[in-house]
């Protein structure tokens, strides 16, 4: 386990940021998406507002040419273009608005279902935890950040009060009255809103260093959760060596059936098996060193003829791996030591260890990457090849 006295020190992994999304732990502001909602009003107001007041202007014509033929079809008529231009400039609004709102939450890190926070706690009951939140940093940004908005607001309000004083006195037109008052109104919104929208962002800021205090990590807590996420060494290196070793068992006990053993003579053998259903012979097992000297003692248990060719067992080792068809290069050279081998065994005698029957002679260039060589024509090997006699 971590110490939980150890500093935290380390940023933190996406699989710790994950948990924290879900414990609802996310550098956010809510205020946000209400300034900016706020703001996106008082852009829209003005043409919004010119629109209805030219179709008010529109409807009250229309309602005095009625009056020559007054009806209720007409009056309905006039009522209902009303209420449509209302409901038109209220749901343009409250779209604008809605779309403004979510896009500020949204910015701030997407959707997210805090599961974990939804959940009863008895660390949510602890009186110690409480009075932390209730006299702790948060709780002074928070009422640090209720006097500013006030003074802010305060301030703006003050200023647009006293732009509009010189005209209280009935010495200015009551339209001229009217508009500035408007003006000065719409004014105040926006200044307050463009105001919010930075003090927001300083709060976001604020979140955003808050969240990743908390959710940093030391440095024994990120080997632990890049150990479960790896899986343990120790326990990877015996699962490896285990399959390790029941890959050689498999390996000496097809040394058993193996035709032949072509050995280097002591450092490299390579156990080799032939069977004209399935094509080129075969690989079974290979090995160096002491693997070596075991396949060497598994093929004189079971009467596997030894065979010394030190060019042709290390062409071998170097271009095969066990279950690999031998390169197509080396056929002629394989035929002539199988050829040598099936005509003993036809002969009735097994086993013991020879030397080469095939003359002494450079072999063939092997391709660039024949170890990796799986497959190879069937009728590669002619069956006269192997025949015995030959």
């Amino acid at each position: 386990m971590a110490d939980s006295s150890e500093e935290k020190t380390e940023k933190p992994t996406p699989k710790k940021k994950k948990e924290s999304r879900k414990e609802g732990q996310v550098p956010r502001t809510q205020e946000l998406g209400g300034w900016l909602s706020m703001l996106a009003v008082g852009l829209a107001l003005p043409p919004l507002v010119g629109r209805e007041l030219e179709a008010l202007r529109t409807l009250m014509a229309a309602s005095v040419t009625a009056i020559e033929d007054a009806s209720i079809a007409v009056a309905l008529q006039l009522l209902g273009d009303g209420a449509r231009h209302v409901l038109v400039a209220l749901v343009l609004l409250g779209c604008g608005v809605m779309v403004v709102g979510v896009a500020g939450t949204v910015a701030q890190g997407g959707f997210y279902l805090a599961t974990k926070a939804v959940k009863p706690s008895a660390k949510k009951l602890n009186p110690i935890s409480g009075a932390k939140r209730i006299f702790g940093t948060q709780a002074l940004w928070e009422g640090a950040k209720v006097l500013l908005k006030s003074a802010v607001v305060g301030f703006l309000a003050y200023g647009a009060v006293k732009a509009m004083v010189p005209m209280v006195g009935g010495l200015v037109p009551i339209p001229a009255v009217l508009t500035a008052v408007a003006d000065e109104a719409l004014g105040l919104i926006r200044n307050v809103a463009v105001a919010g929208v930075v003090m927001a962002a300083a709060d976001y800021a604020f979140q955003r260093r808050k969240v990743g205090k908390q959710t940093r990590m030391s440095h024994s807590e990120v080997k632990q959760e890049h150990k479960q996420a790896e899986g343990d060494p120790l326990l990877k290196g015996a699962i490896r060596s285990r399959q390790m070793a029941m890959s050689r068992s498999r390996m000496m006990a097809a040394v058993a059936d193996a035709d032949v053993v072509l050995v280097n003579p002591t450092h490299v053998a390579i156990a080799l098996r032939y069977d004209a259903a399935q094509g080129a012979p075969r690989v079974v097992a290979r090995g160096a060193g002491a693997v070596a000297a075991k396949i060497r003692e598994r093929a004189a248990e079971h009467d596997v003829p030894l065979v010394r060719d030190v060019p042709l067992a290390r062409a071998l080792y170097g271009a095969c791996d066990v279950g690999h068809e031998i390169p197509a290069e080396l056929f002629a050279a394989v035929a002539q030591v199988l050829a040598f081998v099936i005509s003993r065994r036809t002969a009735g005698r097994t086993g013991g260890e020879h030397r080469s029957p095939r003359p002494e002679g450079a072999l063939p260039e092997l391709p660039t990457g024949g170890r990796r060589r799986r497959s190879a024509p069937a009728d590669a090997v002619p069956s006269a090849a192997l025949a015995p006699g030959r």
